[in-house]
């Protein structure tokens, strides 16, 4: 599948080290680089897979993480048992690195906070990290990003035999039919579970192709992809945006 397509919300490697520690309720100051490394390269893995439009800064930082988990796996020699004291903690900078880009994106937040604010579409959470979304009816939801997209996905995988990927598939999906699979099914209900699209699917192809086409309309502001916690379930909506500009124009006719 030869599909490209970058997001704004697809912001760096920083971000998705971020969204790692904060899903795995992982101390910032003591991360185990082994777990995180892992789940790191299974991230990119799976972006790879999706032929995401991956920039070079998200390699580098894998050849970081890998270069940290090597240092910490080696034995230290004399030398390094005697200046025990000094030796610096390869973890460090990446540490600093991390804690120095998490204020700089909370200030950024806030900034943008206020300015949403004093437009009256979005309202901010307590701690500065996911905006709130109101739907039609009222109901308020936190907004997905682009890793709570993928880690849905990573569950899907993880559920599906191994047996699966290896059966010849005829069927063609492209992203566009799947978009407007999509329209179709928010033109009958206010909301779509994501892993109800999933289980949809018949073969991973076109779980992919689902994927994609969320991604698709994303980066067209046509829907939101929502959770009611951080880290719950996600599901689909028409962007309230939209939906109200459509309403005025009815209106006004």
């Amino acid at each position: 599948m030869a599909y490209k397509i970058k997001l704004n919300i697809f912001e760096g490697p920083l971000d998705l080290l971020l969204f790692l520690i904060k899903k795995e309720k992982i101390d910032i100051y003591d991360i185990p680089i082994t777990l995180i490394t892992e789940q790191y390269l299974e991230y990119i893995d799976l972006m790879k897979l999706l032929d995401l439009d991956i920039a070079g800064d998200f390699l580098v930082m894998s050849a970081t993480l890998l270069h940290i988990k090597s240092k910490m796996l080696l034995p230290p020699d004399e030398v390094d048992m005697e200046n025990e004291d000094d030796e610096a903690d390869p973890r460090e900078e990446l540490v600093k690195r991390l804690l120095e880009y998490k204020r700089y994106k909370e200030a950024a937040t806030e900034l943008s906070d206020l300015h949403k604010k004093n437009k009256e579409i979005f309202l901010r959470t307590g701690d500065g990290t996911k905006s709130k979304v109101v739907a039609p009816d009222g109901t308020e939801y936190f907004e997905a990003n682009l890793f709570d997209l993928i880690t849905a996905l990573r569950k899907v995988f993880g559920s599906i035999e191994k047996e699966t990927f290896h059966e010849v598939i005829k069927d063609r999906f492209t992203v566009s039919d799947k978009i407007h699979e999509i329209y179709h099914i928010l033109a009958r209900r206010s909301k779509i579970h994501l892993l109800s699209l999933f289980k949809k699917a018949r073969n991973k192809d076109e779980i992919v192709t689902f994927f994609l086409a969320v991604l698709e309309l994303l980066k067209m502001k046509e829907i939101c992809v929502v959770q009611k916690d951080f880290f719950s379930e996600i599901e689909i909506i028409r962007n309230p945006e939209i939906l109200s500009r459509l309403n005025s124009q009815i209106t006004e006719k």
